[in-house]
């Protein structure tokens, strides 16, 4: 059966599992109007229930084999968003052959490995002068026993690229370690997990002072639309992904993120994210995303800026959307449950009152999941996590009541 697009080519999505993926096929379809197709590798998850765009199936586990059968189903080329980093490598080693099916924007090859890989991007940082934090990379024992001698403690674990054994033994991308033995126990659980760890002095200062840049930049790395915004909270503190963020002014941010980006020839959708720190008063460079859309997509709608359509009419060679010019008015986004999630361990900190949580959700936002016209993701997300809670204080109540019971009844 072939997707009919009518006038509209088909904004096609390489996957609908996480909530950017979500965001980014809303604004497409509800926004923008456009016919929108996304790749689901599971039907149980919460935002296959959205209907706001067509599900495709993920065949035989194989994603280009997948797009393939896409863009042969599509009586038109279509407009590709690839959702994830390893969508992204696998779009640009196979782009000969998928760009008889589809309209994407890369670099080259090369630049694309890069700006991915942490060990290749943080190398190519030092020796350009875009400011990192002290880094070390650690491929052995030994590399880490000279790492500990020279690092500053707290500082930051993490793996130059995740891998799926990774996220077999951990749930988070990085960690905040606070010592020499807690930094050796971590190494000794993941270090089959990856080729090479990253180890790097923490930056100082709260989540408020992270910093992001969108951009995208058409065939002749021309930034045609950027938005900048920052963290008010994020989920799990410290060392989590952004629950709550508002769109700020920063030109310093700004014209650190075009002048990375620009010196590697970039093209297509970018993001840098910085962080402020809070005693040397410096800026310093957390990590890049390319070519994807991220959780900044619907707060940089929200105030105006048509990032995702800004690319999807400059690869179809249609007039570029006026709304590319960011205004300031400090519209907010939104992950409720986690933020809920996020300011429940920011009170248990003694970092937030119940009014300044109040405070700090006002006002004009988008949401990562909650949706009018699209609500099943968002009760699908948010109840299993609230019945799981509950049966959890549940069975510690039962196991309280046949602790204490036997003793009531012998005092009785």
């Amino acid at each position: 059966m072939l997707f009919n697009a009518n006038v509209n080519p088909f904004a096609v999505l390489t996957n609908l599992d996480e909530f950017q993926s979500l965001q980014a096929a809303r604004i497409l379809s509800f926004r923008h109007k456009l016919p929108v197709v996304s790749i689901v590798d599971r039907q149980n998850h919460p935002f296959y229930r959205t209907n706001c765009c067509k599900k495709v199936k993920l065949e035989n586990d194989n994603y280009l084999e997948t797009l393939i059968s896409i863009g042969k189903k599509n009586q038109k080329k279509s407009v590709l968003y690839t959702c994830r980093e390893e969508d992204v490598l696998l779009v640009s080693k196979n782009r000969e052959i998928l760009k008889e099916f589809f309209y994407f924007q890369l670099p080259q090859p090369e630049v694309v490995e890069m700006m991915i890989d942490k060990l290749s991007f943080y190398k190519y940082a030092q020796k350009y002068g875009f400011k990192i934090p002290n880094t070390f990379f650690i491929y052995s024992q030994s590399d880490l026993d000279e790492a500990i001698e020279n690092l500053r403690f707290p500082c930051v674990f993490k793996p130059h690229f995740i891998t799926p054994l990774w996220y077999s033994l951990s749930n988070v991308k990085a960690f905040k370690v606070s010592s020499p033995k807690d930094l050796q126990l971590l190494y000794e659980k993941l270090k089959e997990a990856t080729e090479c760890f990253i180890l790097q002095d923490w930056i100082e200062g709260p989540d408020s002072n992270l910093y992001s840049c969108n951009v995208y930049f058409d065939a002749e790395s021309k930034p045609l639309a950027t938005f900048v915004a920052k963290k008010l909270r994020q989920w799990p503190p410290e060392m989590g992904r952004s629950s709550l963020g508002v769109e700020c002014r920063n030109d310093l941010v700004l014209n650190e993120t075009l002048r990375l980006y620009r010196a590697v020839n970039f093209r297509g959708l970018g993001y840098l994210e910085m962080k402020l720190d809070e005693k040397s008063g410096e800026y310093f460079i957390v990590e890049p995303n390319i070519c994807r859309p991220t959780g900044r997509s619907a707060i940089a709608e929200a105030g105006g800026v048509d990032l995702l359509y800004t690319m999807y009419c400059d690869l179809l060679g249609r007039p570029l959307p006026e709304t590319r010019v960011q205004h300031y008015t400090g519209v907010k986004w939104i992950y409720l449950r986690q933020d809920l999630q996020a300011a429940y361990q920011y009170r248990r900190c003694g970092q937030l009152s119940l009014k300044q949580w109040l405070s700090s959700v006002r006002g004009r936002k988008a949401y990562a999941i909650f949706s009018w016209r699209d609500p099943l993701p968002f009760w699908a997300d948010l109840l299993p996590p609230i019945y799981r809670t509950l049966k959890k204080k549940l069975f510690e109540l039962k196991d309280l009541s046949c602790t204490l019971l036997p003793h009531l009844k012998g005092k009785t």
